[in-house]
Order: C-alpha cells, then sequence, then structure tokens
C-alpha cells in the first residue's frame, strides 16, 4: 500500500518560513516524480515544487521560484519543501504527491494546511 504522510504545517506570520515534509512508502516506481501541489479555497489546485529520483531535477512554479526549496533524502524516502518570504498567498492545503509523469498524479497525500497571516 502506497502511503504518503505530510507534516509541517500550520500557522505563521507574513515573511516567515515553515518546512513540509512527505514520508514516502509503498510504491515501486523505478523513476519517478515527487512533490507539492496545493489548493486554496475557491482556487484550482496548482502545482508548486516536483524532484525527479533520477537524477534530482526540480521544478518549481513561477511563484514560487526563489523563496521555496524542495529537496529529497532518498535513504528515507522523504521529500522536503523548504519555504520562505511567506506571504498570505500561500495559504492553502499542500499536498504531497508521487508518480511516474511531470507533475506526478499516482498517488496522493491527505495534505497538510499551511496558514500565513498578514
Amino acid at each position: 500500500e502506497v502511503q504518503l504522510v505530510e507534516s509541517g504545517g500550520g500557522l505563521v506570520q507574513a515573511g516567515g518560513s515553515l518546512r513540509l515534509s512527505c514520508a514516502a512508502s509503498g510504491f515501486t516506481f523505478d523513476d519517478y516524480c515527487i512533490g507539492w501541489f496545493r489548493q486554496a479555497p475557491g482556487k484550482e489546485r496548482e502545482g508548486v515544487s516536483f524532484i525527479r529520483s533520477s537524477d534530482g531535477r526540480t521544478y518549481y512554479a513561477d511563484s514560487v521560484k526563489g523563496r521555496f526549496t524542495i529537496s529529497s533524502d532518498n535513504g528515507k524516502n522523504t521529500v522536503y519543501l523548504q519555504m520562505k518570504s511567506l506571504n498570505p498567498e500561500d495559504t492553502a492545503v499542500y499536498y504531497c504527491a508521487v508518480g511516474r509523469l511531470i507533475p506526478p498524479d499516482d498517488y496522493w497525500g491527505q495534505g497538510t494546511q499551511v496558514t500565513v497571516s498578514s
């Protein structure tokens, strides 16, 4: 059974930082993409950042470039999203996803809430 367990969300003031973690288990892709989406109330889901297992290549949405950094610890099957200079527009439920394609879409976590107060 594939499991993606997110953690690290919370409430932070504008300008602050958070680090999200996603512990993944149970999938057997040789080459995969794993990363983060987010969905704010009343808005469509947005791809935030992804990392490819084969070469470590990373992808970022324009809205987070320079502020967010994705990284992975393959030994722990965990992917991280370091978020800095947060602003209220970053408020959303953040979902971890993994899959064969870019962006990943095979398996999803339950989500973790990030709230940025002004």
